[in-house]
């Protein structure tokens, strides 16, 4: 059993809807989460050995909801030290727009340059496509799981 704290960035509730179908697909597996609609850096600092999933979609031109914007603001004055967190991310976006998924874009980086480990590859969902988010979500998260021997 692992401990996931969720993040979400999200100005329509997408992200949010996606983040509950996430969590319970974790609980369903016996893990234990915890979602945090406005995030801080405290969330993650005060639980380093949980399993961030950070959930961002992409507002106006390329930028953070206002929700979370306020993390990355102090992921970047306040740069801890993040070895050893790892982190799953996913973004939503509209292919359409030039900054597509550019908000999980600029969290990735951030969490990256200080040093925290991306388990897989980063999930970019297309809101403008047909299939739901959460299908993709879900169907990406096993695959996350499996790759990193978490059951």
């Amino acid at each position: 059993m692992s401990y996931f704290t969720l993040l979400v960035g999200s100005t329509l509730g997408n992200a949010e809807d996606l983040a509950e179908e996430m969590a319970d697909q974790l609980q369903t597996k016996g893990h234990t989460t915890v979602i945090h609609t406005s995030p801080q850096l405290d969330h993650i600092l005060i639980a380093p050995d949980h399993v961030l999933l950070l959930l961002c979609s992409t507002h106006g031109a390329g930028d953070l909801p206002d929700n979370i914007q306020p993390f990355y603001e102090q992921l970047q004055q306040q740069a801890p030290v993040l070895q050893g967190l790892q982190y799953l991310a996913v973004g939503l976006g509209d292919t359409s727009y030039d900054t597509f998924c550019h908000a999980i874009q600029k969290l990735d980086q951030q969490l990256n340059t200080l040093g925290a480990e991306r388990i897989g590859d980063r999930l970019e969902i297309d809101v403008s496509r047909g299939d739901l988010p959460e299908q993709q979500g879900i169907r990406w998260l096993d695959q996350c799981l499996k790759q990193a021997g978490i059951h």
